[in-house]
């Protein structure tokens, strides 16, 4: 499945950092916001050690202007990525909103451009509310209620006049549909009450009168709806059918069928087109062997640009719909691609892309000639791209038999002898590890001698939905036995040193980070935890209940027995004393998706135990670090705790 949350894109290994304050005594201070406890005194030399791998930049792809061939693109200046805009390629970044918190989407109104709206949070706590920005007063104005409740997924109607997004704010769980014209906040109307957390806007109709929606149940199952704008009535696309899932859909340009991705028939998600009136599904890319991660279709209705998740990397493909023939682009950048969108009265496609040896930054494609134009050249700070190590992907059998793979990125050559190794483990689970730009990880790599693997365990996605599911429920413990299999195969690498082993892990991950530790503590030298969960029992109590019946899905519903006797059985924490090895954890006080609990009540039951642990909590985060401030200090922390127990 190639369906990719953001569960912990912002993990600390590879987050961009800039130095943090000095304190007394040579010392760096924690930040007003951060509890430390356990963590020792970090000394200020190791800010200017490090400086070279904690200056690099990215940039992402945001929106294009709808009359000017100028774009928005997200980048971090100071303390938090915010909206910037670029006049030409190669322009200058000019910087419009100035928030702490990050700002990373926008969404230009789409007739003449006089203004964009866009979400933001508070703290971390993920709920969102619209915003519009108008560019010549550059006055901001709130758009939705301003509570305690979730606002997105915003789709302009044809005509520009109004969007359709989804809010919670009814009950705090139900992903209820909305309009809006966001020029007049008062027009903000309810067109439809659903039930659960998983329902999406895809698309307008060409002549605004239904909307197509997206309602999610689950990883591998989701159903297609059409809704009538003007009675809010809604008819299913097609019959609901178990164990289908739809991703991405798009009316067709004569409004007699849909361009989607669905995996029905098949082990990955396939362009495909659906006829509205027979209901017939069309595969169009059946002899790709690998999913269809996103599309978009161009504005005059003659090509669709889609991007296939091959092996890790991203390939771009554009298909001419009268044909329905499609070919890889030759020149575009190799890596991990996001954010694919059409100029509108042009024939640009406007995306992001990637790399190990480069941060994300912004390109265009003229679909016509085939030419790439760069509009964003990031900065790397003190690094050099050559010098920067690539991914290898790697093999192992499981316990099963089952073959398991991941990315190796291996240290200079300058360093000899079997290398310290660290396991970083994703999130998701319905994830997937990409090779990309690893930041500061190359300081691992490149000063430490540290060997750093990136395992896609079972039920990570891009290797079917079969793979997917293989973890689902009381099958839970065979992704951590995923990971015993890799320490047996690092201990057959002559290159790899199986006695100094650290493990890491965010979201999800950290789960499996805490199972790791008490189901190989002898095999490993420590852990470090972040924002992970250590008893699903607890988890799906605190979790948002916009998130719980998804989640419930995936891991089994508390509610039944059996299922919280397993949960309690294999949780970390009941298991915690089982953990001897020093560990490291890290929480966002606001997490609305692990709640800070999990992490608290870890480290107290570690800590009655007499385990080593250290903890760091920055009051002011969510899932994740993502304020300048305080990914300095937990970088610098993380990098203390490595040297005092994977290289001592």
């Amino acid at each position: 499945m190639a369906k990719t949350r953001p569960l912990l894109a912002l993990l600390a290994l590879v987050l961009i950092l800039q130095p943090g304050a000095r304190g007394q005594g040579g010392t760096v201070a924690p930040g007003p916001t951060l509890t430390v406890e356990g963590v020792p005194a970090i000394p200020s030399s190791l800010v200017d050690d490090v400086r070279r791998y904690t200056e690099s930049r990215s940039a992402s792809f945001v929106d294009w202007h709808p009359t000017r061939r100028e774009i928005l693109v997200s980048t971090r200046f100071a303390n938090a990525a915010q909206i910037h805009h670029v006049a030409m390629p190669g322009g200058d970044r000019k910087q419009l909103t100035f928030f702490d918190e990050p700002i990373t989407q926008a969404s230009f109104e789409p007739v003449a451009g006089r203004y964009f709206v866009f979400p933001k949070d508070v703290g971390g706590n993920e709920f969102r509310q619209l915003y519009r920005f108008e560019l010549d007063s550059r006055r901001i104005t709130l758009l939705t209620d301003g509570g305690r409740s979730q606002n997105g997924g915003l789709v302009w109607s044809r005509r520009g006049d109004r969007i359709a997004y989804t809010s919670t704010r009814r009950n705090g769980a139900d992903r209820d549909l909305y309009t809006m014209n966001p020029s007049d906040p008062r027009s903000d109307k309810l067109l439809l009450q659903v039930s659960g957390g998983g329902w999406s806007v895809q698309d307008w109709s060409a002549d605004d009168t239904e909307l197509l929606v997206k309602e999610e149940l689950s990883v591998a199952r989701s159903n297609l709806w059409l809704i009538d704008v003007a009675t809010s009535e809604k008819s299913p696309v097609m019959p609901q059918v178990q164990d289908v899932s739809f991703d991405t859909a798009r009316f067709s340009p004569d409004t007699r069928g849909l361009f989607l991705t669905t995996d029905k028939d098949s082990e990955f998600l396939r362009l495909a087109y659906v006829d509205l009136s027979s209901k017939a599904i069309s595969p169009i890319t059946a002899n790709l062997p690998w999913d269809v991660e996103r599309f978009d279709l161009s504005h005059d209705g003659r090509t669709i640009a889609f991007v296939s998740n091959e092996a890790g990397l991203s390939k771009l493909y554009l298909l001419e719909i009268a044909t329905r023939q499609y070919h890889a682009v030759k020149d575009s950048p190799t890596g991990v691609i996001g954010s694919l969108k059409w100029r509108k009265g042009g024939r640009e496609l406007g995306f992001t892309v990637g790399s190990a040896r480069t941060g994300a930054d912004v390109f265009a494609l003229n679909a016509d000639d085939g030419r790439v134009t760069r509009w964003t050249e990031s900065e790397l700070g003190g690094l050099v791209p050559s010098e920067l190590s690539e991914g290898e992907l790697v093999r192992w059998p499981s316990f099963d038999r089952r073959e398991i793979t991941g990315f190796l990125y291996r240290p200079p050559s300058k360093f000899t002898g079997r290398r310290p190794v660290l396991i970083n483990i994703h999130g998701g689970p319905e994830a997937q590890y990409r090779p990309s730009y690893q930041g500061r990880s190359n300081y691992y790599l490149n000063e430490l001698g540290v060997a750093i693997i990136y395992p896609n365990v079972r039920g990570s996605t891009g290797y079917g939905k079969t793979f997917v599911e293989l973890d689902n429920g009381i099958k839970r413990l065979d992704s951590v036995k995923d990971i015993g299999a890799l320490l047996d195969w690092i201990g057959r690498q002559p290159g790899l040193d199986p006695s100094r082993v650290m493990v890491v892990g965010g979201s999800y991950g950290g789960f499996m980070t805490l199972a790791v530790a008490t189901m190989y503590n002898d095999r490993i030298r420590c852990a470090v935890d972040i924002v992970g969960i250590s008893n699903f029992n607890s988890f799906l109590k605190n979790t948002e209940s916009y998130r719980r019946d998804l989640r419930r899905v995936e891991y089994g519903d508390e509610r039944d027995p059996a299922i919280s006797a397993f949960f309690e059985e294999t949780a970390p924490l009941t298991n915690a004393h089982r953990i001897t090895k020093p560990l490291f954890v890290i929480q966002g006080g606001n997490d609305p998706r692990v709640p800070r609990t999990e992490s608290e009540q870890m480290v107290a039951r570690v800590r009655q135990n007499r385990g080593p642990v250290w903890y760091l909590m920055a009051s002011d985060e969510g899932h994740g670090f993502v304020k300048k401030a305080n990914v300095d200090f937990q970088f610098y922390a993380t990098l203390m705790f490595a040297r005092a127990h994977l290289l001592e």
